[in-house]
């Protein structure tokens, strides 16, 4: 791991105390090319932890506060008539940045949501005809509240499947919460952090994850994981061969963040929660926070070859 890489984690533990785990989850997403989705209560630290990682990764920022009134325009911009010269200008919206945080994405209607698909697919926005690409590195976190909350508009499974990772950060624990109680306000913690890396970097460590190796036994183990999900009766369908891609690429970001050259099966069960639970359903109606309880059951369901 770079020094660079080190400080960065450092900074980001110094923001949100106690949730190592789930800080070096973000990273590896960042890493793996994925786009991250924070689902979770309101108040637990999900904004800052975005506002945190923006700083000390040195990327241009821009946050999306979603409402139900908000429209496809807001996010990507559009084309305003400039009388003086006749012609149109196009103003580009808050999606023109290297780090976006869709804050409360769930509150958007399902057009509004679909706004983000092609950017976050392809890394472009199609407006009034024209292609627009986007900066590189070009990374979304989405924050949402859990489904339940009034007013929320539950983002389809298309959508869904755009994310990497879906993590949640959870209370904090005792002595974590003490400290936040009693230091510095996080708003001057975050103002106070000074880049730690350059996007050249960054891009060159997420080329360096393409490099991390995965054996011939390692993909057996990710497919005896995909085959157990679509041949299981307890899901109500399996995960794609996307969800296998994107779980080979956080396993090999997740052993770059722990020094190593090779993946190991360590590595795919540390992300796989991460990658797996917001694409899989029970057979029986329960909530989608229970997808960490039905990943986790995989890592005990699915032996290491």
């Amino acid at each position: 791991m770079s020094n660079s890489l080190r400080n960065v984690i450092r900074q980001a533990e110094q923001v949100i105390l106690g949730k190592p785990h789930q800080i070096r989850l973000a990273l590896a997403c960042l890493l793996a090319r994925g786009h991250l989705l924070i689902e979770d209560l309101p108040g637990v630290g999900k904004t800052t932890l975005a506002h945190g990682l923006a700083r000390s990764l040195g990327l241009q920022f821009q946050r999306i506060q979603f409402t139900s009134d908000m429209l496809p325009a807001d996010i990507l911009g559009v084309s305003v008539y400039q009388r003086d010269s006749g012609e149109f200008k196009f103003h580009a919206g808050p999606i023109f940045a290297q780090m976006v945080l869709a804050d409360e994405i769930n509150r958007a209607t399902p057009k509004t949501q679909s706004a983000l698909l092609e950017a976050m697919e392809e890394q472009q926005v199609t407006i009034e005809g024209v292609t627009r690409p986007l900066p590189t590195p070009f990374f979304v976190i989405a924050t949402q509240n859990p489904t339940y909350h009034i007013g929320t508009f539950s983002l389809p499974e298309s959508q869904l499947d755009r994310f990497l990772m879906r993590i949640q950060l959870g209370y904090p624990d005792a002595q974590a919460e003490r400290g936040l109680l009693s230091g510095v306000e996080r708003r001057e913690i975050i103002s106070g952090l000074a880049p730690q890396m350059e996007a050249a970097e960054l891009l060159a460590l997420q080329q360096q994850v393409k490099q991390v190796f995965v054996s011939p036994a390692l993909l057996d183990y990710v497919q005896a994981i995909l085959r157990h999900t679509r041949e299981s009766a307890r899901f109500v369908h399996g995960l794609s061969p996307r969800a296998g891609l994107s779980l080979i690429a956080a396993a090999r970001a997740w052993a770059l963040l722990d020094e190593r050259n090779a993946v190991m099966p360590e590595d795919v069960q540390a992300v796989l929660p991460g990658v797996a639970s917001h694409r899989l359903q029970g057979v029986q109606d329960v909530q989608a926070s229970d997808g960490d309880k039905l990943a986790r059951a995989l890592i005990e369901a699915v032996p290491i070859p």
